[in-house]
């Protein structure tokens, strides 16, 4: 194990860290420049999608786009963005009222031509007669940008398909593969569309696993068992608490099983290498008991709590657990009932040592008396299973542009990149009740030393967009 040495700043939480990209990848080594983890038209700048589910589209109410802010030598928001809908050439499907197109977006490069894709889920989407079935797409990155898509899966009546997807090479064939969710009232479930991901491949659906009177809540791909393949952790609800928590699905022997689980349940989920010893560990945002269990990992849960748990040679996610509130000592900020501290979570390695940070998100926290106005956290891990430690940022910080008001919700949504392509990834923050609910982005250029990065606000009014709505609330991740 790696211990991470924190400068004095860090500690008093007067200096953010630097942020790398969101995807489960293996930490890089000290000082090797991070590759782009979102390039969607291969210019080797890290590009950010913004999911706009509830956006007007041709005035069409919630059909739903996607806005890919074109990253560059100035970073977000001065190179322009594109939209895309279901009315955009190329684009299956028809813009329609409540699709909810972007709902959930995951970028990552689908059919190996080394430019990234990305991965849309549309849960309002109809089926023929099917209502509310769900589609996932997938929009192809080109060198001249997005350049139309192609239907990954369909679902059926009332699945609302792709509320949530995720990718990675489950089997270890080489091809990326698409984890999806399915959510019906009474039921829901994660199945795997394996890749290839080319114009005439079975779209066949591998089922995962399913609950009964809930659905999966969040779900994050990362190799916890260190064989080569990705693996699938999962948080749900099930009709019994007693079978309701966070599991991991593995494919290691040819089908999918079950090979981690805990009765906690969580909002969020994310994976990295957060104690640098090679192994990847998983963090739960804001972590919840199970009421029928006898042992939880966080006990103070006032305003949110995060359990990490830390992965171990030979087995799924076998290391200790730490769990770390705003009540951890190093921590910014105060630990308020209803805060929701850790209901977003991003990934990567920060400072490029080798050791991932998390950076942490609640749109719900109070700032002052504004309530909902929300707050984001860079945190650094001391050693495998101790508490996290780092500062918080709001909009009433030196350098962040507004003013935190109530009903912002900054920090609702966070991403990382390296957006301006100097070696140091970058921050991302949403805030999409900010102007009345039309939303923004904050972007930060992570500085190669010294204080808090100075943001940039990245909004509809600047990018020139027209029916956007709660811009912010969903990141590509």
């Amino acid at each position: 194990m790696r211990k991470k040495t924190l400068p004095a700043v860090v500690l008093c939480a007067a200096t953010v860290l630097g942020v790398a990209g969101l995807s489960a990848t293996p930490a890089l080594a000290t000082g090797a420049a991070p590759k782009p983890t979102a390039d969607f038209n291969g210019d080797g700048y890290a590009d950010l999608a913004v999911g706009v589910p509830e956006a007007t589209v041709g005035g069409t109410a919630k059909a739903g786009y996607v806005n890919v802010v074109w990253g560059g030598r100035d970073g977000l928001g001065a190179h322009g963005s594109t939209t895309v809908s279901q009315a955009s050439a190329g684009v299956p499907g028809t813009a329609e009222k409540n699709d909810g197109f972007g709902y959930a977006v995951s970028p990552a490069d689908m059919n190996g031509d080394g430019v990234t894709d990305l991965v849309v889920g549309t849960p309002g989407e109809d089926n023929g007669t099917a209502l509310d079935a769900g589609t996932v797409t997938v929009l192809w990155g080109s060198k001249s940008g997005i350049k139309g898509g192609f239907t990954a899966a369909n679902g059926g009546s009332g699945s609302r398909l792709g509320r949530l997807v995720t990718t990675g090479d489950y089997d270890g064939d080489g091809d990326r593969d698409v984890a999806l969710s399915a959510s019906g009232e009474e039921s829901g479930s994660m199945a795997v569309r394996q890749g290839p991901f080319t114009a005439g491949s079975p779209a066949t659906l591998t089922r995962v696993d399913g609950w009964h009177f809930s659905g999966p809540y969040a779900a994050t791909s990362g190799d916890f068992d260190a064989d080569g393949r990705d693996d699938l952790a999962v948080t749900f609800g099930a009709e019994s608490a007693e079978i309701a928590g966070t599991a991991v699905y593995g494919t290691a022997s040819g089908a999918w099983e079950k090979t981690w689980h805990t009765a906690d349940t969580a909002a969020s989920l994310a994976a990295g290498d957060f104690d640098g010893d090679g192994t990847t560990d998983l963090a739960l945002g804001r972590v919840r008991p199970n009421p029928e269990a006898d042992d939880t990992y966080c006990d103070d849960l006032v305003g949110g709590a995060v359990a990490t748990v830390y992965g171990k040679r030979g087995t799924t996610l076998g290391g200790p657990v730490s769990c770390t509130s705003q009540s951890s000592p190093g921590v910014g900020g105060t630990a308020e009932a209803e805060d929701d501290f850790g209901a977003a979570l991003a990934v990567g390695n920060l400072d490029r040592d080798g050791i991932d940070e998390l950076v942490v998100g609640s749109g719900a926290e109070a700032v002052g008396t504004a309530k909902n106005a929300g707050s984001y956290w860079v945190l650094a891990s001391l050693g495998t299973g101790k508490p996290f430690v780092g500062p918080t940022r709001s909009q009433n910080s030196a350098g962040v542009p507004g003013t935190a008001e109530a009903g912002d919700r900054f920090g609702a949504a966070v991403a990382t990149g390296d957006f301006n392509g100097d070696g140091h990834p970058d921050t991302a923050v949403g805030a999409p009740g900010e102007d009345g609910a039309k939303g923004g982005v904050w972007y930060g250029a992570t500085p190669k030393d010294g204080p808090n990065p100075a943001q940039v606000s990245v909004t509809p009014g600047k990018l020139g967009l027209t029916g956007a709505r709660a811009y912010g609330a969903v990141l590509g991740r």
